[in-house]
């Protein structure tokens, strides 16, 4: 599949580039151990989250959407030093983040203090896909160490393809201090078909329940074995 990202002329030299999720894995994972010691077990070594294909392939699916700009946060306020061209004839906005007031989120119930403003991280990136498929934006999946969470849109961008999606957000750590990179990754860009969906549910029959009783023999007695039989990981 491509997913092709346009920016404004005199942008492309300033603006961090959406990468492939799969290439930036966070340091977290990779400096955290394999096995460790639970002393909930009574000192048995257990395998960590670091076998976990399923959370290693959330964390690597689809693209992820960085930040345009540092970002200094210092006293409960947000700011920036960034140059950003006016391109002549456009309206744009040249800030990398944005806010909307408290009253637009009324009544959802979002895990924020009342009265508190939710910020926008201005995407700088027109993002057009294949007929047919639609863009999940999300937080960076399994990303808590973030000190925001950015809120989930779903956008049609084989149609809507020549203008920029942005991405409001909560401040959820009133207690950072510091700057946040330009190239911190604000949302997970996941593509999804365009499709109706059946669901059926039913009953196993004979023929399930004996390889659902092989798939959980299997698992006990080799715990990779989803890892070497079955998954196949984001492309």
């Amino acid at each position: 599949m491509r997913l092709t990202f346009r920016c404004l002329p005199g942008y492309e030299s300033i603006l961090p580039k959406p990468v492939a999720a799969r290439t930036a894995l966070p340091d977290w994972l990779r400096a955290m151990p394999a096995t460790t010691v639970s002393e909930t077990l009574g000192g048995l070594e257990v395998r960590t989250l670091k076998h976990c294909p399923p959370l290693i392939d959330a964390l690597s699916a689809g693209v992820l959407m960085p930040l345009a700009a540092d970002l200094t946060v210092a006293g409960g306020e947000l700011s920036w030093d960034w140059e950003a061209p006016r391109v002549p004839g456009l309206r744009h906005t040249r800030s990398p983040i944005g806010l909307h007031v408290p009253e637009q989120v009324r009544g959802v119930p979002l895990p924020a203090a009342d009265g508190q403003f939710v910020v926008k991280f201005t995407n700088f990136w027109a993002l057009e896909a294949p007929e047919g498929w639609s863009i999940l934006f999300v937080h960076p999946l399994n990303r808590e160490d973030l000190p925001f969470r950015t809120l989930a849109g779903l956008v049609d961008c084989d149609r809507f393809s020549d203008g920029f999606v942005h991405f409001p957000a909560l401040w959820t750590d009133p207690g950072f201090e510091g700057v946040l990179p330009a190239g911190t990754p604000v949302a997970q860009a996941i593509p999804v078909r365009r499709e109706a969906v059946e669901i059926v549910a039913e009953t196993m029959d004979v023929g399930h329940m004996a390889a659902y009783r092989d798939i959980e023999e299997g698992l006990s007695a080799d715990p990779g074995l989803y890892r070497r039989t079955f998954r196949v990981g984001p492309g």
